[in-house]
C-alpha cells in the first residue's frame, strides 16, 4: 500500500511541477507568472464576460486571489472590468483584444503540452487517464472536507 501511495504522490508532484514551469515560461512572455493562465484561459471562455465570484468558483480559488489577479491582468491591458463600481470583485470581466491574443497563444501551446506529455498513450488509455483522474480529485475534495474516517 505505501508503494501505491508513494507512486501516486510522486506522479502527482512531477505532473504538477513540471506543468507549472511550462506555464510559467509560457505567461512570462506576458509579464506575468504561471497561475495567471488559468485565469486567463478561463475568461477566454467567456466572451461574453464573467463576474469575480463566478472567475473564482470556475478556477478553484478565493475572492482575494481573484482580486489580486484580476488587478494584475488589469493593469497589463489584458483584462478590463464593466461597471461603475469602484470595488474590484463588482462587474464583469472581459478580455481586450490584446487579452485575446494572449489566451489564444496560451490555449494553444497548453493544448500542445498535453498532447505532448500524452503522446505515448492510446485514445482509449486517455480517456481511462482523465476519468481515473476526475474520480481522485473529486474523491480527494471530499475527503478534504469531510475527513477521513476512522479505520
Amino acid at each position: 500500500m505505501v508503494d501505491r501511495f508513494q507512486r501516486f504522490s510522486f506522479a502527482i508532484s512531477e505532473i504538477s511541477k513540471y506543468w507549472h514551469k511550462l506555464a510559467s515560461e509560457e505567461m512570462a512572455k506576458y509579464g506575468l507568472k504561471g497561475p495567471h493562465s488559468v485565469y486567463l484561459l478561463t475568461i477566454y471562455r467567456y466572451p461574453e464576460g464573467v463576474t469575480a465570484p463566478q472567475i473564482g468558483e470556475l478556477c478553484g480559488r478565493d475572492k482575494s486571489d481573484v482580486s489580486r489577479m484580476m488587478s494584475i491582468m488589469e493593469k497589463k491591458g489584458l483584462v478590463t472590468k464593466e461597471g461603475t463600481h469602484p470595488n474590484l470583485y463588482r462587474g464583469v470581466f472581459r478580455l481586450t483584444e490584446e487579452g485575446r491574443r494572449a489566451a489564444e497563444h496560451v490555449r494553444q501551446r497548453a493544448s500542445l503540452a498535453v498532447e505532448l506529455a500524452g503522446k505515448d498513450l492510446t485514445d482509449k488509455n486517455r480517456d481511462i487517464f482523465y476519468e481515473a483522474l476526475e474520480s481522485i480529485a473529486s474523491n480527494l475534495k471530499e475527503l478534504s472536507k469531510e475527513g477521513l474516517p476512522e479505520q
